[in-house]
C-alpha cells in the first residue's frame, strides 16, 4: 500500500518526455521564461507546485499541436495575465515594473546627494541678543515660580 501511495506523490513531479528532442528542448526553453503562479518568483521549469505542472503539461500539448512560441505564450497571457511571464513586455501597463528599480536608485542618490551638500553648508551663528532681549531674559530666569507652577 505505501508503495501505491508513494508512486501517486512522485506524479505529479515527473514530466514525461517528448519523443522528439527538438521539440523537448522548445518546451523547456518556454517554460523558462514562465513564472510560476505560486512559487512567483521562479520559472515553471523550476518549480515543483502542481500548478506549474499544469502549465508545463499545456506548453508540451501546445508545442506538440505545433504552435508557435509567441502563440503559447499568449494563450497563457490570454487565461493567467501578463504576470505569469518572467519578462513582461515593455509597455505602458509594464512601465513601473522596468523603470520603477531606476525611479528609486535615482531618487536614493538625489537624496544623499541633498543631504551631504546640505552638511557642508555653513551654519550660520544666531544673531546676538539685544539689550532689551538680554534684559528681559534675565528677568524671566530670576523669577521665582508662582504657586500654580509645582512641577
Amino acid at each position: 500500500m505505501l508503495l501505491a501511495l508513494s508512486s501517486a506523490a512522485w506524479a505529479i513531479g515527473v514530466d514525461e518526455p517528448l519523443p522528439d528532442a527538438g521539440l523537448e528542448a522548445r518546451a523547456h526553453e518556454i517554460s523558462r521564461e514562465l513564472r510560476c503562479l505560486v512559487c512567483q518568483n521562479q520559472s515553471i521549469e523550476d518549480s515543483d507546485a502542481p500548478l506549474a505542472a499544469d502549465l508545463r503539461r499545456i506548453v508540451r500539448e501546445r508545442v506538440v499541436a505545433g504552435d508557435s512560441d509567441e502563440a503559447i505564450k499568449a494563450y497563457l497571457v490570454a487565461r493567467y495575465g501578463e504576470w505569469v511571464l518572467l519578462r513582461p513586455p515593455f509597455q505602458p501597463a509594464t512601465w513601473v515594473l522596468w523603470l520603477g528599480p531606476f525611479v528609486l536608485l535615482a531618487s536614493a542618490v538625489a537624496v544623499i546627494a541633498w543631504r551631504r551638500r546640505r552638511g557642508t553648508l555653513p551654519v550660520e551663528a544666531p544673531a546676538p541678543l539685544s539689550a532689551d532681549e538680554a534684559a528681559r531674559l534675565a528677568d524671566l530666569l530670576d523669577e521665582k515660580p508662582s504657586p500654580g507652577d509645582r512641577a
